[in-house]
């Protein structure tokens, strides 16, 4: 195994939900450190702003993750000097119509979670990786939840989903442990993003006002920081799992 870590300049790295918060947060990191970040989302419009602020190097494809035939071709839709993806930061998710009990939120809602912020994950992954160990090297990075960690009122589906990626990457690193391929969790706290107002269908009101009810809230560039330092340890190291919290919680 080599010492020096993946996150060098050339590497390629693909970022999903790039197109605002920990994903686009994410992406300006990385692309100041010399990789070259596909920047993926739904939102194509946002991605190519985006795209055009990182300058030469960066390049915006969209993505529905929740969507077979998308995350399928994924790599085939990529130019072909950005197919060989070392690092894979699998950020997509929401919690559409979230916060609530599960009798008075809609079953759509509920599976719409389910298939964004796992099965998403799970066919993102299932398009990277195998080019990542015929390589014989690479680095994923799933966003998980300090909801993964502890249930709360109203997060039935929210928090399945995140339980369920704690377990899908802890396993996942299990499977690759005999190669060089590591594979990261990191789990973000409360975090200010859009990601509130769009659990309210995109009332921003709502969400700035849900924020502000905390003690203290993250910054999507403090999530961007943890990642980059799991990606920048040496090949021997794993970060295999990072909370991140705010430091006054309440």
């Amino acid at each position: 195994m080599a010492e020096d870590g993946i996150l060098q300049p050339g590497a390629v790295a693909l970022v999903t939900g790039a197109s605002a918060g920990i994903g686009a947060a994410t992406a300006r990191a990385l692309a100041a450190r010399g990789v070259a970040v596909v920047c993926a989302s739904r939102n194509k419009a946002r991605l190519d702003e985006l795209v055009a602020e990182l300058g030469a190097g960066a390049h915006a494809i969209e993505l529905d993750v929740a969507d077979a035939a998308s995350a399928e071709s994924l790599i085939a839709r990529l130019p072909e000097g950005l197919r060989a993806i070392d690092i894979l930061v699998a950020n997509a998710g929401h919690d559409l119509g979230g916060r609530r009990r599960l009798d008075q939120g809609a079953v759509a809602d509920w599976a719409s979670i389910i298939e964004t912020n796992v099965t998403g994950m799970i066919r993102t992954c299932h398009a990277v990786v195998p080019g990542m160990v015929a390589r014989g090297r690479g680095h994923v990075v799933t966003l998980g939840s300090t909801a993964g960690l502890k249930a709360y009122p109203g997060g039935t589906i929210y928090n399945a989903s995140k339980f369920a990626v704690r377990g899908f990457t802890e396993a996942l690193r299990l499977d690759y442990g005999d190669r060089d391929l590591r594979v990261t969790e990191i789990l973000p706290g409360l975090t200010r993003t859009e990601f509130a107002g769009r659990r309210h269908r995109g009332d921003a009101a709502k969400g700035t006002a849900y924020y502000d009810s905390f003690a203290e809230t993250l910054e999507p560039g403090d999530i961007a920081r943890a990642i980059v330092y799991a990606l920048d340890q040496p090949a021997r190291v794993t970060i295999a799992q990072m909370v991140v919290v705010p430091t006054h919680e309440g």
